[in-house]
């Protein structure tokens, strides 16, 4: 019975590649010292599900940056400005693209469907010249065979490619990206003959957009390019793979009448009812690779289950035609528990990071192939139960509280101009009042600090000194830029959800269940393996003590319920939803003590209110409903006069605006600069929205200053559409990740484009 792995965690168990990658970025070390980095991580990998028994083992999913951004290289589609003029591509246009530079701005960043993960959209035109710009898949299928590994390469497919990519600037809206793939098929085929050359006799194209809501000329792409491509798979095996959502019945029946495709993958945990389509109908002497080990939560896989569900497989498609898979890459999940000391035994034994799915699957194909490892099952089925049977899972105060909550609206008394009156009267702001998402750059003597105290080799006493520090710090520089809503730059926070977890019952933290966000960027998701409420004050301390720096206003800044959810790795023995009541429970109380100790602006965010949007249309309104009313729950007893801010990141707002004017915030600030300004575009179309928005006037992740009179354009282009007494002028996302020499000339070139604009709407002329 074989087994197989659609992608694995390339950042490294300690995050070496992060630490190798701004390592570089900063001039610190060569390009050779990265690519060994690089070389080391993937033989190590591939080394390790050889080990572990695993028959089909992916490569070319390990990236410097992005997998879609390879497939831009290796499609050699570069925008005209980054100057490619053909050949390999190489670091510097790479990491431009990614990164921008000094003069040339990134490509967009989005979010990988409804994951934390963010691609680079590649842009898109008429004119695009497509060339064999990146050998890189077909160098790594060499690497793992000179280490003896045969490995089957991963390549995006053409088609979903295409349907994420968007036009570029200057090209119509109207243009359809899909119409190239005439276009680039040529350059599949070559890669395809370079690596059937190379030995390759396995290749896996990923089409996860096969689970989305796909019209027919769409479904029609795929036989029209599997078609095209038949002929260059002759003496290969072609592995198509879905994940992440059931696969639709149109969809389904498009990708398994695909001739020349030896197999089909699909995710079986979050695509439950693909089970039935597989049942009533699926094609004779193909290959199924059976999702059925979670690739995108933490929580040890139910191997009877899951024999279960296989057994009934191996009846409808022959045991030499089933494989064992995981759900989707692993690159969403944590690397290795093995690195974990200090979670305590009874939860860790409910858990499998990555390394251990890697076991789970190879535990699951012995098993069905007559192998079964007793012990292993055993020590399973215990787990399982203890979790199930755990006391300190249940709180039935907090389940009784949460189930209240189902019968009321939970909406603020006044509606939203009501307040915004009020609250002026009381702030009295400027017009396009100029403020900051949150957080301010986290130093590395911040994080000493931090580090230290937590390892308690410093007193509570020198730790609440040296925040307080930073905090002033912080505080003096925005009174100085001239900022008008000030922040107290969240130096007490590791992480925006993290940290509030760590205050909150129901949570477990690991020491190293990092997983990458973007590029370099990783997160360490706290764990909800229980009921969730809130035993204290979590921010009150800081945000009092900012406000006592200063008579402008400072924000109280929380995680709102529906991001913490999103952002954590949750619980999958109840619905999302009655964990994220919960959630919103405990934020509702810290909102009333933050009001009650004088703070007057609190911004709940909301970064991932559009990332846990389901992917099929079906399911979309019951998800908005109660992640919506979560938000209003965090805030609905607030004064008039307390004016709630929310935040959001990268992603496309425009199909959820009317559940965004829904949430029902005073102010919500949005990204915007790197998404080619398409969410003012919502507005252009007649959207009326009547709170305070502000639109992201520069990107900060990316190093590049904007000058005074591009944020001032950008301004323009949002007074075009929107209210003057609305619009707000602020960045696009928090600052923790940029440095002082990058933030101080950005904000003050935000700070003197919007006075500029101002003196310009009252004069006369």
């Amino acid at each position: 019975m074989a087994s197989h792995i659609v992608g694995y965690p390339r950042m490294g168990p300690k995050r070496e590649l992060k630490f190798a990658l701004e390592s570089f970025w900063d001039g610190k070390s060569t390009a050779e010292d990265l690519q060994k980095v690089a070389a080391d991580l993937r033989s190590s990998i591939w080394k390790q599900m050889s080990d572990a028994g695993i028959k089909y083992i992916p490569s070319n999913t390990f990236s410097f940056y992005d997998q879609v951004l390879d497939t831009t290289a290796m499609l050699g589609a570069v925008p005209d400005r980054y100057g490619y003029t053909g050949g390999e591509i190489g670091h510097e246009i790479y990491f431009s693209m990614a990164r921008g530079n000094a003069t040339l701005p990134a490509m967009e960043m989005t979010k990988w469907f409804d994951t934390n993960y963010h691609f680079i959209v590649p842009e898109l035109g008429p004119n695009t010249k497509f060339s064999y710009g990146s050998h890189k898949a077909v160098s790594e299928y060499k690497d793992a065979k000179a280490l003896g590994v045969d490995t089957v390469p991963v390549l995006i497919g053409p088609v979903t490619y295409l349907l994420l990519s968007k036009p570029a600037k200057g090209v119509q809206k109207s243009f359809s990206p899909l119409s190239l793939l005439p276009n680039v098929l040529p350059v599949y085929k070559e890669v395809i003959a370079e690596l059937k050359e190379a030995g390759a006799s396995w290749i896996q194209f990923d089409e996860p957009t096969l689970v989305l809501d796909l019209d027919a000329q769409k479904l029609e792409a795929f036989t029209l390019a599997y078609g095209e491509l038949e002929s260059s798979f002759s003496g290969l095996n072609v592995l198509i793979e879905t994940y992440f959502a059931d696969v639709p019945a149109a969809a389904y029946k498009t990708l398994t009448s695909l001739s020349g495709v030896s197999g089909f993958g699909f995710d079986l945990v979050r695509g439950a009812k693909t089970l039935d389509l597989i049942k009533s109908d699926f094609p004779a002497n193909k290959y199924l690779f059976a999702g059925v080990v979670d690739g995108r939560n933490i929580w040890a896989n139910d191997l009877a289950a899951s024999l279960s569900i296989l057994g009934s497989l191996e009846a409808i498609v022959g045991k030499d035609k089933l494989v064992v898979s995981t759900s989707c890459s692993l690159l969403h999940t944590a690397v290795d528990l093995i690195n974990e000391t200090k979670l305590d035994h009874e939860i860790k034994s409910w858990l499998a990071f990555a390394a251990q799915k890697i076991v789970e699957v190879d535990g699951l194909a012995k098993a069905l192939g007559g192998q079964k490892n007793e012990a292993y099952f055993s020590a399973n089925a215990a787990a399982q139960a203890s979790r199930r049977t755990s006391p300190r899972v249940t709180n039935e105060e907090v389940q009784k509280a949460a189930a209240g909550l189902k019968g009321s609206d939970h909406r603020r008394a006044t509606n939203v101009s009501a307040r915004l009156d009020a609250q002026q009267k009381k702030l009295n702001l400027p017009i396009l009042p100029t403020t900051t998402i949150g957080s301010f750059p986290q130093t590395i003597e911040l994080r000493r600090v931090r580090r230290e105290y937590k390892a308690n080799k410093i007193s509570e006493e020198d730790y609440v000194r040296a925040i307080r520090e930073e905090i002033s710090k912080v505080v003096k520089l925005q009174e100085e830029l001239d900022i008008d809503v000030l922040v107290h730059g969240e130096p007490e926070r590791n992480d925006m959800v993290e940290y509030f977890g760590e205050q909150l019952s129901g949570f477990a933290f690991s020491a190293n269940g990092w997983v990458q966000s973007y590029g370099s960027r990783c997160v360490k998701p706290p764990i909800i393996y229980g009921d969730v409420s809130r035993p204290k004050p979590m921010t009150v301390f800081w945000s009092t003590m900012a406000q006592s720096m200063t008579q402008r206003p400072m924000k109280g800044m929380l995680t709102g319920p529906v991001t913490i959810l999103n952002w954590s790795f949750v619980r999958n023995d109840q619905p999302r939803f009655e964990t994220c009541y919960q959630i919103a429970l405990a934020i509702q109380r810290e909102v009333e003590d933050l009001e009650a100790s004088g703070i007057t602006v609190i911004q709940i965010d909301e970064a991932a209110l559009r990332e846990g949007l389901p992917l099929r249309k079906s399911e979309q309104a019951f998800y908005l409903d109660w992640a919506v009313h979560s938000f209003r729950i965090t805030n609905c007893s607030v004064k008039d006069t307390t004016q709630i801010h929310t935040h959001m990141c990268y992603s496309n707002f425009n199909d959820i605006i009317h559940s965004i004017i829904d949430m029902d915030a005073d102010v919500i600030t949005i990204e915007n600069s790197r998404s080619d300004e398409k969410l003012l575009s919502v507005f252009r179309e007649g959207v009326k929205y009547g709170a305070g928005i502000g639109p992201g006037v520069y990107d900060i992740h990316s190093p590049r200053i904007p000058s005074t009179e591009e944020i001032a354009d950008r301004v323009k282009k949002m007074l075009a559409v929107l209210e003057t007494n609305i619009l707000w002028v602020n960045p696009d996302c928090g600052l923790k990740t940029r440095k002082y020499p990058e933030v101080t000339p950005a904000l003050t070139a935000m700070v003197s484009a919007a006075k500029l604009l101002r003196a310009q709407l009252a004069s006369p002329n």
